[in-house]
C-alpha cells in the first residue's frame, strides 16, 4: 500500500502545483511558428522565445520539432517579439503584426551566419544545455564547458537521470534496461562492448543526446527504461565549413581527444565527414572485502583483495557520407562508419586469506595483462521521397560488422614457504555481423493529424570463441573445462502504426508495434564438454501512447503509457567463462529470458520553467545479476530472471534564469523500488533512492562564460543482491571566444573533490562482499574549438509545391 499512498500524494501535489501556476488567460487558438533556412529546409531543434515588450519578460519558449514547427497555445498581442536561433545561423528577431496574429502563423527564415559566432554558452537564443520537450529530454553537449575533453560515456554519466554502474550497465530515471541508439540506429552491443564503444568516442562528435523515457511505436520496443539517442554532428550549411576540436587533460595520467567535422554543400550534393581520435591513459582501483560464513551464519574466512588496473586506450572513429538531392522531392544518401579501439591493461592484485581473528593465513599475488582490439565498420543507404504535400516515404538499409579480439593472461604466486606459481591465459575472439532494413510511411491528415507506419527486419550472426590454457610448469595445456565455441543467430521482424491528433487544447497519440523474435544458439563441444544447442521463438504486441491537455498558455498535463521488452544481450546467452581474477569468474546463461514492462507517466509542465512527473513501472521476469558459489572459494557472476520489480518514481525538473547573467537547470528524481524474486531462497528487497543533477551557466562580462555542474546519487539498487552507496561529483568550467570569435577556448576541472566512486555491498550464497571502485575521474582539461570555412551566398528561390518538404533524410545522421 505504501507505493499507492505515495503515488496519490504526489498526484495531489502535482495537481495543486498546476492550479497554483495556472493563469487566468482566455482560451487561445494554436499559434504556429515555422523555422527554415534560406534553402527552405526546415530546421529541427531551433530555439524560439516570445517576449512581452511591456514587461520585457519571456512569456513562451519552445524548440521546433522535426517539421521545423513550434506551436504555442497562448494569448498573444500585436507587437510581441519573437527570437529564433539555431547553431550555425544568424539569430533573427521579428515582431508579431496584425496579419500573423489573424492567421495564427509565422514563418522565420534564418540566414547562414556570415561570421562564426560565439560559443553556445554566450548567446541567449542558442539551444540551452537542457531542453524539455514532448516525451524526451534533450542534452546539448557543446552547451556545457565541462564536457570538453570527455568521452560520450563520461557525458552520459553526468546527464540528468542517467547512471552507469561498475559493469558498464546504463540506467535511466532510476531504471535499468536502456536501448542506446547512435543517430537513431541500434548499436546491437551491451555491457563491456557498448562501454568500449562509447568510451572510445569523443563528446565533441556529438550534437545532442536525447533521453526518451516514453518512446512511440516507431521506435524499437527494446529498452525497459527507454531510449538514449546519441545524435552526432553534421553541418548542413551551404559552402565549405568545418570545426576542429582538440583537448589535453591531466588526471593521474594524461588524456588527449581530437575531432574534425567537415561539410561541403553546393547544388544537389552535400558531403560530410567526422573524424575523432582519443589517446587516454587511466586507472581503476578496486578494493574488495569478501566474508564467508558457515551454514550457522558464523564468520568462517575473510578474503581481502585490492587490485589496481592501469590502462591505455587509443581509438579512432570515422563517419563520412554524401546526400544527393535528386529532385525537390527525393533525397538519396550513403553513410560509411568505422571505429577502432585498442585497449591495453595491466593489473596487480594481492589476495589475503584471513581467519576469524583477522590474522593472515596466506597471501596470493596475481599479475595480469589484457589486450582488447575492437573494430567496427558499417554502411548505410537511405532514401526519402515526398509523394505529395501530405505524404512521404523513407527507407534505410544498414550492414554492420564488429570484430572483437580480447586476450588475457594471469600469473598467481602463493607467497609462503613451499608456495606455488599458477599461470592462465585466454584468447577470446568474436565477430558480429548485422543486417537491418526498415521502411517508413508518413501521412499528414489535415493540419493537425498524422499517421505513421512502417516495417523493420534485423538479422544478427555471432561467432564467439574462448580458448583457455593452463601452464603446468613445463608447457601450456588446453583448459577444456573453460574453453568454448558459441554460435548464435537472431532474427527480429517488426511492424508498427501510430496515429497522432492535435486540437486547440488536447493532443493524443496512439500506436502499437508488433515484434517477432527467433534465435538459435549452438555451443560446440570438446572432449570435456558436450555439444549443446537451444532455440526460442516469441512474439508480442507493444502498445504506446500519450494524452496531453493544454490547460492554458502556461500549463500542460500529459499522460503516457507503454509496454516494452528487454531481450537478453546475445553475449549474455553465451555460457562461456570469463576470468575476472583467481577467485571470481563471469559466465553467460543460455536460459536467460526476456523481461517485459508496463510504464506509465503523468507529467505537468509549467512553461519551460518547471516539469513534474510521476511514473510507475511493473517489470516481470526482471533481469538481475546473480552470484553463484563454485567449489569452496570461487564465486561466479551470471545474469538471469529473478521475479518482479515495482518502481515508483517522482521527478522535478527546473529551468530558470535567476539573473540576466545566470541560467540554471536541475532535476531531482526519487525512486522507490520493490524487488521480489528467487535466488536459492526467496528474496524481497526494497530501496528508496534519489538522484540530483544541476547545471549552472554564468555570463561573466561580455567575453567569458562559466559553469558549475554536478550530480549526487543516494544509495541505490539495480540488482537483487547488490546495494550501492551514495556517489556524485562536482565540476567547473570557463570559456571565452578567441581569434575574432572564430574559436573558443575552454578549461574545466571534473570531479574536483574526487568523489565519483562506485561503492556497495553484495550478498552471495554463504558470503558477502564490500567493494570500492575508483577511476581516473578528477581531470583538468584545456580545449580549443576552431570553426572555419565560408558559406556560399545563394539567391533565395521559390520553394515550389514541395519545397518546404525538402530536408535531409534523418537516417543518415
Amino acid at each position: 500500500m505504501r507505493p499507492i499512498r505515495v503515488f496519490l500524494l504526489g498526484l495531489a501535489l502535482q495537481l495543486a502545483a498546476g492550479k497554483s501556476f495556472s493563469q487566468s488567460s482566455a482560451t487561445a487558438d494554436p499559434f504556429a511558428i515555422t523555422v527554415s533556412n534560406e534553402q527552405k529546409e526546415l530546421l529541427e531543434g531551433a530555439a524560439i522565445e516570445i517576449i512581452n515588450p511591456a514587461t520585457k519578460k519571456i512569456v513562451g519558449s519552445a524548440v521546433t520539432n522535426k517539421n521545423g514547427v513550434a506551436v504555442f497555445y497562448m494569448a498573444l498581442a500585436e507587437g510581441f517579439l519573437v527570437n529564433a536561433g539555431f547553431t550555425g545561423y544568424t539569430t533573427q528577431h521579428t515582431t508579431i503584426n496584425k496579419t500573423t496574429l489573424v492567421n495564427r502563423k509565422l514563418t522565420i527564415i534564418l540566414p547562414v551566419a556570415a561570421k562564426i559566432l560565439e560559443d553556445v554558452n554566450v548567446t541567449n537564443t542558442r539551444n540551452p544545455f537542457i531542453q524539455q520537450v514532448q516525451g524526451k529530454v534533450i542534452v546539448t553537449v557543446d552547451a556545457s564547458a565541462t564536457n570538453s575533453g570527455t568521452t560520450i560515456l563520461e557525458v552520459l554519466e553526468k546527464s540528468p537521470g542517467v547512471m552507469v554502474d561498475k559493469n558498464g550497465g546504463i540506467s535511466l530515471q532510476g531504471k535499468a534496461g536502456v536501448l542506446v541508439l547512435i543517430d537513431d540506429k541500434q548499436t546491437f552491443l551491451s555491457g563491456a562492448d557498448l562501454n568500449n564503444l562509447l568510451s572510445g568516442m569523443s563528446s565533441s562528435q556529438v550534437e545532442q543526446i536525447e533521453l526518451i523515457t516514453s518512446p512511440s511505436a516507431k521506435y524499437d520496443a527494446s529498452g525497459n527504461a527507454g531510449i538514449i539517442n546519441i545524435k552526432t554532428k553534421k553541418n548542413k550549411q551551404v559552402g565549405f565549413n568545418g570545426v576542429f576540436n582538440t583537448s589535453l587533460g591531466q588526471g593521474r595520467y594524461p588524456k588527449n581527444n581530437n575531432s574534425l567535422v567537415l561539410n561541403y554543400r553546393n547544388g544537389k550534393f552535400n558531403f560530410f565527414l567526422t573524424y575523432s581520435s582519443n589517446l587516454n591513459k587511466g586507472f581503476t582501483s578496486i578494493y574488495a572485502l569478501r566474508r564467508y560464513y558457515t551454514s550457522a551464519g558464523a564468520l568462517a574466512l575473510t578474503l581481502e583483495e585490492p587490485t589496481m588496473f592501469i590502462g591505455k586506450n587509443f581509438s579512432n572513429t570515422l563517419k563520412a557520407g554524401v546526400d544527393f538531392y535528386a529532385s525537390p522531392k527525393t533525397t538519396i544518401g550513403i553513410v560509411l562508419t568505422g571505429t577502432t579501439v585498442d585497449r591495453k591493461t595491466t593489473n596487480d592484485a594481492l589476495a589475503s586469506w584471513k581467519n576469524t581473528s583477522g590474522a593472515t593465513d596466506s597471501s596470493i599475488s596475481t599479475s595480469g595483462a589484457s589486450m582488447n582490439e575492437f573494430q567496427n565498420g558499417g554502411i548505410n543507404l537511405n532514401a526519402k521521397h515526398t509523394i505529395s504535400k501530405t505524404q512521404d516515404f523513407s527507407a534505410d538499409v544498414d550492414v554492420l560488422q564488429y570484430s572483437i579480439h580480447n586476450t588475457q593472461s594471469f600469473n598467481s604466486i602463493l607467497q609462503s614457504a613451499g608456495g606455488y606459481s599458477e599461470s592462465t591465459r585466454g584468447d577470446l575472439p568474436s565477430s558480429i555481423n548485422i543486417f537491418s532494413a526498415k521502411a517508413d510511411h508518413h501521412v499528414q491528415i489535415g493540419k493537425q493529424a498524422k499517421l505513421e507506419s512502417g516495417y523493420k527486419v534485423s538479422n544478427i550472426n555471432t561467432d564467439n570463441t574462448a580458448a583457455y590454457q593452463l601452464f603446468d610448469g613445463t608447457q601450456w595445456q588446453e583448459d577444456l573445462g573453460k574453453s568454448n565455441h558459441f554460435l548464435y543467430k537472431e532474427s527480429i521482424h517488426a511492424l508498427y502504426s501510430s496515429f497522432e491528433q492535435k486540437f486547440s487544447r488536447v493532443s493524443f497519440q496512439l500506436g502499437v508495434r508488433y515484434e517477432n523474435t527467433h534465435y538459435d544458439g549452438h555451443q560446440l563441444g570438446n572432449s570435456a564438454r558436450k555439444d549443446s544447442s537451444f532455440s526460442k521463438n516469441y512474439s508480442g504486441f507493444f502498445p504506446s501512447g500519450y494524452l496531453s491537455y493544454q490547460a492554458d498558455s502556461s500549463n500542460t498535463f500529459t499522460l503516457t503509457a507503454g509496454r516494452r521488452i528487454d531481450r537478453p544481450p546475445f553475449q549474455k546467452l553465451n555460457p562461456f567463462v570469463t576470468i575476472i581474477n583467481k577467485y571470481t569468474y563471469e559466465r553467460g546463461n543460455p536460459f536467460f529470458l526476456p523481461q517485459y514492462s508496463w510504464n506509465m507517466e503523468l507529467s505537468h509542465q509549467f512553461k519551460q520553467l518547471l516539469t513534474t512527473t510521476i511514473s510507475y513501472s511493473i517489470i516481470t521476469d526482471y533481469f538481475s545479476q546473480l552470484f553463484l558459489s563454485e567449489g569452496t572459494d570461487i564465486l561466479v557472476y551470471t545474469n538471469g530472471n529473478v521475479g518482479k520489480m515495482y518502481n515508483l518514481g517522482i521527478s522535478v525538473a527546473i529551468q530558470a534564469s535567476p539573473a540576466k547573467w545566470w541560467s540554471l537547470s536541475g532535476q531531482v528524481i526519487y525512486n522507490h523500488k520493490d524487488l521480489r524474486g528467487y535466488q536459492n531462497v526467496n528474496y524481497v528487497s526494497d530501496v528508496s533512492q534519489m538522484n540530483l543533477s544541476m547545471n549552472n551557466q554564468f555570463r561573466l562580462g561580455s567575453v567569458y562564460a562559466g559553469e558549475i555542474s554536478g550530480f549526487y546519487t543516494t544509495k541505490a539498487r539495480n540488482d537483487l543482491q547488490e546495494l550501492l552507496r551514495p556517489t556524485g561529483q562536482l565540476s567547473v568550467g570557463i570559456s571565452r571566444p578567441v581569434f575574432k570569435k572564430k574559436a573558443t577556448i575552454k578549461m574545466n576541472v571534473r570531479d574536483i573533490f574526487f568523489t565519483q566512486a562506485m561503492e556497495g555491498n553484495t550478498d552471495f550464497p554463504g558470503a558477502t562482499e564490500y567493494f570500492l571502485l575508483r577511476r581516473d575521474t578528477r581531470v583538468i582539461t584545456l580545449a580549443l574549438t576552431w570553426r572555419f570555412g565560408k558559406p556560399l551566398k545563394t539567391a533565395r528561390r521559390s520553394s515550389g509545391s514541395a519545397g518546404d518538404e525538402i530536408q535531409r533524410v534523418g537516417s543518415g545522421g
